[in-house]
């Protein structure tokens, strides 16, 4: 007998369709699985045996052939167990339902018939819906994650059994899974951080906010213990909250690539990466020989934070050129093409010197100028030419240590730097592409970072006295222009472009 399964396949943060064909004839005992299964999906066949026997149906031992349809789609993974499963239950006459056609069966299997959780549900039941299917079945701790699509119905299952008895006709006896959009995004907008937290580094603060404000790519310099890892932590709690359909976009990323944890619908808060300066540059921005989504796709919508930057290896970090210009990342493979989005701000943490104490006036610094200058060699033009705003983070004073005062709340900052995003969104919105004052290009820098004559004799004397790079003069206007936005002031005054010429501390000449 002849049966067909429905199933779905993950590319990229996307899904397809994929037909499981089930043929079981008489003869010698087989098991065939075809349609370019890797070695999890060929592993299956021992546990969809022991899983049916132990669920109490006969496993027929015949000769049997599953395709895996379309062909040339490299299927990978666990969630085909249950699909197969059914399949084979279904072509051996075990179970009979009108409905196989019109419902999307995923779910790992457990030696005992149990159902476990797989990665990935959330672009398939957006495909589900896509392609106009009644609904899925699916493993119990996918459930509201896949809920979080409307207009389908979910049925979520713990074992081989349930789904057996749902697809037989108790589908039309259960109510579908649901959850509250509403009340979901509420409960899980929560950080467990708040800027109050930190003492002193005000200036600091006013730079994040600047940064969060305007979407800028930040470096944080200073000694050790002076605090930038405590303040790059805190950087998502001052970013805008996550719109409904960010939040979808990133819970994708983060199913497809398995950091979704079971039982979670959605990823309604910021997302903070900080890999270690070991990464390998696939593990950063994706790849592998089945492609993966890396770090930087893993930060989508969020902050990507590198600390001990001159650390890292150069390579890799001369591969984040493209994503920190496209807000993408693209994986080419000999039979494939990937695109993961990867629409981060780039937080990044260093000493001044190998040392740390170049800047610290009570530490001595061993360094000799020509060490110093080969460390901060290590970060390339090209990638620097990509953070707009450069900071000291000097040692943290005893006396604000040692305050009882608690500093100016997270949500404070936040209110200020929501109201900056919305300037700056109806000022763009007849530009695509462009969201925030960093997403600015030569063009858009020309039309709306215009400075008076008083603004000019300023910049002009930065570039030349202080001895500022050329790559700094784009940079200090759009800083600049997020200034005023955060003034709520049109023009972009003297006092405004004063501001931006202090976050230029790493540029060469001003730096040594």
């Amino acid at each position: 007998m002849l049966s067909r399964t429905i199933t779905c396949a993950t590319y990229g943060i996307d899904a397809n369709l994929v037909e499981v064909e089930t043929s079981v004839e008489s003869g010698q005992f087989a098991f065939n699985i075809v349609g370019l299964p890797d070695s999890a999906v060929r592993e299956s066949k021992e546990r969809v045996i022991a899983a049916v026997k132990n669920s109490g149906y006969a496993f027929p031992f015949r000769h049997l052939t599953i395709n895996l349809a379309p062909a040339d789609l490299r299927k990978e993974g666990s969630s085909y167990d249950l699909p197969i499963a059914i399949g084979i239950l279904s072509a051996s006459g075990q179970l009979e339902s009108d409905i196989l056609d019109t419902y999307v069966v995923i779910g790992e299997l457990m030696l005992d018939g149990t159902v476990r959780h797989v990665h990935g549900v959330l672009p398939i039941a957006a495909e589900v819906k896509r392609k106009g299917f009644q609904g899925i079945i699916l493993p119990r701790e996918n459930a509201k994650e896949a809920a979080m699509v409307e207009g389908i119905r979910v049925y979520p299952v713990a074992t081989l059994n349930e789904a057996f008895d749902i697809l037989g006709g108790e589908y039309q006896m259960l109510e579908p899974f649901t959850v509250d959009l509403d009340e979901v995004f509420k409960v899980e907008q929560n950080y467990p951080m708040d800027f109050r937290d930190v003492k002193g580094q005000e200036n600091v603060k006013r730079a994040l906010e600047v940064a969060a404000a305007g979407g800028h790519n930040i470096i944080m310099i200073g000694p050790p213990g002076s605090g930038k890892t405590m303040l790059a932590k805190r950087i998502p709690t001052i970013l805008p909250p996550l719109t409904f359909d960010e939040g979808i976009e990133t819970t994708k990323i983060h199913s497809v690539a398995g950091y979704l944890p079971p039982d979670t619908a959605l990823v309604a808060t910021r997302p903070f990466r900080s890999p270690h300066h070991t990464i390998s540059d696939a593990a950063l921005v994706g790849g592998g020989t089945y492609p993966r989504p890396g770090e930087v796709s893993i930060a989508h919508n969020g902050v990507l934070f590198l600390d001990e930057l001159p650390e890292f290896k150069k390579n890799v970090l001369e591969v984040m050129r493209q994503p920190l210009e496209d807000g993408k990342v693209t994986i080419s493979r000999s039979k494939l093409t990937i695109d993961y989005p990867a629409n981060f701000m780039l937080a990044a943490a260093m000493n001044p010197c190998p040392c740390g104490y170049y800047t610290d006036p009570n530490n001595e610094c061993t360094c000799t100028n020509i060490v110093i200058q080969r460390y901060m060699a290590r970060i390339s033009g090209p990638l620097l030419d990509r953070i707009d705003i450069h900071i000291e983070v000097p040692a943290v004073k005893y006396k604000e240590l040692a305050s009882k005062e608690l500093g100016e709340s997270s949500s404070s900052i936040r209110d200020r730097v929501v109201c900056a995003r919305q300037v700056q969104t109806e000022r763009f919105k007849e530009r695509k592409g462009i969201y925030c004052n960093a997403d600015m290009g030569s063009k858009e820098i020309r039309t709306f970072c215009t400075i008076d004559n008083a603004g000019e004799e300023l910049l002009k004397m930065a570039i030349t006295k202080l001895g500022l790079s050329a790559r700094a003069y784009d940079r200090i206007l759009k800083v600049a222009r997020t200034i005023a936005d955060l003034a709520a002031s049109q023009t972009i005054r003297p006092e405004h472009i004063s501001e931006a010429i202090q976050y230029r501390s790493l540029d060469r000449n001003l730096w040594m």
